[in-house]
C-alpha cells in the first residue's frame, strides 16, 4: 500500500502494466458494469452544463432513455451514476464505425464543443477510487475486468507501461501535480529497491 496525503493506493498501480486496447475490448467498460459510471456530486452540474452540446452525439435510444430516467440517476449501492440502457451501455456511450463504444461527452470535448472531458471515474478506469465512511481517506485500487481488460493488460506488459503512467492525465486531474510527482518518486524508489 502506498500512502500519499490522504490517499491510499494499491501497490499494483505502480507494479502492474496496462494500456487500453480498444480494438480488442471495443470499449467494454462503457457497456459492462453493475451500474452506470459513478459521478461525484459536482459532476451532476458538469453534465447539466454540457448536456445540450453532447445531445447531438447521442443515439435516439439514448435520448429516449434520458427522457425516461434523467441525465443521471441515484443508485442505492453506488450513489449518483450515469443512466444505462437495459442495465448495459451507458446512455452517453456512442458506437463508432468499428463497433467501438466511446464516450459522447469525451467526443464533444475532443471536438472543442465542451470543456469537461468526462466523469473522472471513467477517465481513471481501471483505477477505482472510493472514500472512507468519514470522507477523509480515499482508497485507489487497480481493478481491471478479468475478461474485458485482458488485452489491455497484455498490451501494457508488451509495451512495459505501468498503470500509473498510462493514467497520468486522470491521476493529475483527480489528485493534482504534486500528488503525481510523489507517486512517480515512490514508483522509482520501488523499482530501484527491486533491482
Amino acid at each position: 500500500m502506498i500512502a500519499i496525503d490522504n490517499v491510499l493506493l494499491s501497490d499494483k498501480i505502480v507494479i502492474d502494466q496496462f494500456v487500453c486496447d480498444l480494438n480488442k475490448c471495443k470499449g467494454a467498460c462503457c457497456v459492462d458494469g453493475d451500474a452506470g459510471a459513478p459521478l461525484d456530486r459536482k459532476e451532476l452540474k458538469n453534465i447539466d452544463e454540457v448536456f445540450d452540446s453532447v445531445l447531438p452525439y447521442m443515439s435516439e435510444t439514448s435520448k429516449k432513455e434520458i427522457e425516461k430516467q434523467g441525465r443521471y440517476v441515484y443508485d442505492r449501492e453506488f450513489g449518483w451514476v450515469t443512466p444505462t440502457i437495459n442495465s448495459k451501455i451507458c446512455v452517453y456511450g456512442i458506437t463508432d464505425n468499428n463497433g467501438i463504444v466511446k464516450c459522447g461527452i469525451e467526443q464533444a470535448y475532443l471536438d472543442g464543443k465542451v470543456k469537461w472531458k468526462k466523469p473522472i471515474s471513467c477517465h481513471l478506469f481501471p483505477i477505482i477510487v472510493k472514500k472512507s465512511a468519514d470522507g477523509v481517506t480515499e482508497y485507489a485500487n487497480y481493478e481491471p475486468r478479468e475478461d474485458n481488460c485482458k488485452a489491455a493488460c497484455a498490451l501494457g506488459k508488451k509495451l512495459k507501461v505501468p498503470v500509473y503512467e498510462f493514467l497520468k492525465e486522470p491521476l493529475i486531474r483527480k489528485f493534482g501535480d504534486q500528488f503525481y510527482e510523489a507517486l512517480e518518486a515512490t514508483a522509482n524508489h520501488m523499482k530501484s529497491k527491486n533491482k
